[in-house]
C-alpha cells in the first residue's frame, strides 16, 4: 500500500499547477483505499511474488484508485456535493470546471497505467469496468425521483456504479499472477458481492450516520431524490400518510428544513436501515463464500475481514 500511495502521488504530478494542487487536496482527504487494497491482496492471494521484480499489481492498484477518484470528482459535480471524506469537496474548493477536467486527467492517467502494464487482458477488464461505471451513473440519473423503481433496478444501478470496479480490481490480481479462469471468476464474484454490500451500507449510512463520522453530508441522497433501498423499504412499508410524504419529498422534490428529521424518523419506524444492512450482509456472506476455493492464509483472512468491515463500518 505504501508503494501504491507513492505511485498515486507521483502520477498526479503535472506541469499544470492546478492538477497537483487539486490532487494534493484529494490525497490530504485520505479515503479508505479499499479498491487498490483489493488488487494487491488478490494478487498476493494468487501467489504473485512480493519483491522488487514483481510490481505490476502496484501500478494496477494505483490505476484502480485513479478510476475511482475520477468518478468521485465527476459525481460530486453532478450531485452538487459540498463534502467528501470529511473535507470540502474538490468542486466546492476549486469549482466544477476544474473538478471535471482533473477527473478527465485522472481517467487518462489510469489508461496510461493500463498501457504501461502491457496486458490487453488487464486493459479489457478495467476499461469495461470504466464503461460500466458510467452506465451505472446514467441509470441512477434515469431512476432519480421515481419511487416506482423496482428493487431489481436499484440493484442494477449499484452493481454498475460500485460493484463493477470492485470486481475488476480483484480480477486483475488473478490475471497478473497468471492464475486460472476459475480463480479469476472466484475473485470477480468476491469483488462483485463485496461492492454490492459496500454500496448498500453507503446508502444506509446516508440516513443513519453521524455527519462528522460519515465525512459527507447526511441526507444528500434525499435532497437529490436518489432512489436507494432505505427509501424504497420505508416507502413500501409506509401507510398512506407515509407514502404521501415520500412522494412529496422524493418524486415532487418539495422539501423543507424539517423534512430530513422526519424522513429519518420514518426510516427508523419502518426498520428500513435494518432491511438494507441485512441485504448487505447477504452479499458480504456471498463474497466470503467465493473465497472458499483458496487455501487458508493471512491474505485470505484479510479479505474475509474486509467483508466484515464493509457491513459494520460507520463511514
Amino acid at each position: 500500500m505504501e508503494a501504491c500511495n507513492r505511485t498515486i502521488v507521483a502520477r498526479m504530478q503535472s506541469p499544470v499547477p492546478l492538477i497537483p494542487q487539486l490532487g494534493a487536496h484529494l490525497v490530504a482527504a485520505g479515503g479508505k483505499r479499499l479498491r487498490p487494497l483489493l488488487t494487491l491482496a488478490s494478487a498476493r492471494l494468487c501467489g504473485y511474488p512480493a519483491d522488487a521484480d514483481h510490481q505490476r499489481h502496484v501500478g494496477l492498484a494505483a490505476c484502480v484508485e485513479f478510476i475511482h477518484t475520477a468518478t468521485l470528482l465527476h459525481d460530486d459535480v453532478v450531485d452538487e456535493s459540498l463534502l467528501r471524506r470529511g473535507l470540502a469537496s474538490a468542486n466546492a474548493v476549486f469549482g466544477n470546471k476544474a473538478s471535471v477536467l482533473v477527473g478527465d486527467f485522472l481517467f487518462a492517467r489510469s489508461f496510461q497505467l493500463m498501457t504501461a502494464d502491457g496486458s490487453l487482458r488487464v486493459m479489457a477488464i478495467l476499461s469495461a469496468a470504466s464503461a460500466t461505471i458510467a452506465e451505472g451513473e446514467v441509470l441512477q440519473m434515469a431512476t432519480q425521483n421515481d419511487l416506482s423503481t423496482p428493487i431489481e433496478k436499484y440493484l442494477e444501478v449499484i452493481h454498475g456504479k460500485t460493484a463493477a470496479l470492485f470486481a475488476a480490481a480483484c480480477r486483475v490480481g488473478a490475471v497478473v499472477a497468471g492464475r486460472s479462469e476459475r480463480e479469476e471468476e472466484a475473485l470477480d464474484a468476491y469483488g462483485t458481492n463485496l461492492g454490492m454490500a459496500f454500496q448498500l451500507v453507503d446508502d444506509a449510512l446516508d440516513y443513519a450516520a453521524d455527519q462528522q463520522t460519515l465525512g459527507k453530508t447526511v441526507g444528500d441522497d434525499m435532497r437529490e431524490g436518489k432512489i436507494t433501498l432505505p427509501v424504497l423499504a420505508a416507502y413500501h412499508a409506509a401507510d398512506a400518510q407515509g407514502r404521501a410524504f415520500w412522494e412529496r419529498v422524493i418524486e415532487q422534490g418539495e422539501q423543507t428544513d424539517e423534512d430530513l428529521p422526519h424522513a429519518l424518523e420514518r426510516i427508523a419506524q419502518t426498520n428500513a436501515i435494518r432491511t438494507t444492512v441485512e441485504c448487505a450482509q447477504t452479499y458480504a456472506d456471498k463474497a466470503v463464500q467465493a473465497l472458499s476455493i483458496f487455501p487458508d492464509s493471512p491474505i485470505r483472512r484479510l479479505m474475509v475481514d474486509a467483508a466484515a468491515y464493509t457491513v459494520s463500518r460507520a463511514n
